[in-house]
């Protein structure tokens, strides 16, 4: 029986498992729809179908350089719980993504998730295969590769938080140094210059209201309008990575630092596990209560 678009559609719409598990659950089934998902779930696929909807947050954050130094690729693989991120099985996994991502360099994560490992299953399947084996949905969530002809920094915080900082001139101790500033500080934006327009729009106009509130029309129009544009510059700054005052030395600005060293930041990258991801809030007082009274 051959193996068509629609019998793999209904698989996956039945499993929920990606598209290359099932097509090749079908091929080795011949075909047979339900045979091929009676195999899936013998294998443990279905266990982890299962479990994917359920939140996975914590994990870790991993990065691979290449061998020439200007290279590197930084992965987020996510877990259920702290314990199993903790795991040198689940580590291990996240390493070899990682390796994985820069060695293909992936157009995108379904191409990532196709990539091989050196065990010489793709990342998707070891991932099921970890899942199966741990009893946690297990997901990677992100990936990202860049390559610069300068200087590429990496700092990775824990398994946690991780940057990578691509700089033109200055040493590695200054790239080091950027590369934990990032980590620490999170600045969303590497300059004024990328700032979007509607989001300094809406600033300007939400600080001009606070300046004409507070001047209760004492103070003329170009006045207030200079109040403004200083305190826009101060939040601007706060926000951008040229503009934060550097972590080391509170005194003097990122972009100071850059110039003082004949250096510039020409990008940067920074993960943190579960960032963005909205997290379920437990209530363990709420769940003992409720043990009692069912008790």
């Amino acid at each position: 029986m051959a193996v068509t678009a629609e019998t793999v559609k209904a698989l996956r719409e039945r499993t929920g498992a990606g598209m290359m598990e099932c097509k090749k659950a079908l091929v080795e089934a011949n075909g047979d729809l339900e045979a091929a998902a009676e195999a899936m779930r013998k294998s443990g696929l279905a266990k982890a179908d299962k479990k994917a909807g359920r939140i996975a947050a914590e994990g870790v954050v991993a990065i691979e350089r290449g061998a020439d130094g200007r290279s590197a690729a930084i992965v987020e693989v996510n877990s259920e719980t702290d314990f199993v991120a903790r795991e040198n099985d689940f580590q291990s996994f996240a390493a070899q993504v990682a390796k994985a991502a820069l060695a293909a360099r992936p157009a995108d994560l379904e191409a990532l998730l196709a990539a091989k490992l050196p065990s010489g299953q793709t990342v998707e399947e070891t991932r099921r295969a970890l899942i199966a084996r741990i009893g946690e949905n297990i997901g990677v969530r992100r990936f990202e590769i860049v390559t610069t002809a300068g200087h590429l920094a990496s700092y990775l915080h824990g398994s946690r938080i991780g940057t990578l900082v691509l700089l033109e001139g200055g040493d590695e101790t200054l790239g080091r140094d950027l590369a934990m500033h990032v980590a620490a500080i999170n600045p969303q934006y590497l300059s004024v210059d990328e700032v979007p327009a509607d989001f300094l729009a809406k600033e300007r106009e939400i600080e001009m209201a606070k300046a004409e509130a507070e001047a209760q029309g004492k103070k003329p129009r170009e006045i207030i309008a200079k109040m403004v544009e200083g305190r826009l510059r101060k939040s601007l700054g706060e926000i951008t990575l040229l503009g934060q005052p550097f972590v080391r030395d509170p005194e003097v600005t990122v972009e100071k630092l850059l110039a003082k060293s004949g250096a510039k930041v020409h990008g940067y990258v920074r993960y943190e596990v579960g960032a963005g991801i909205e997290k379920k809030q437990e209530n363990f007082a709420a769940e003992v209560m409720a043990a009692v009274r069912g008790g």
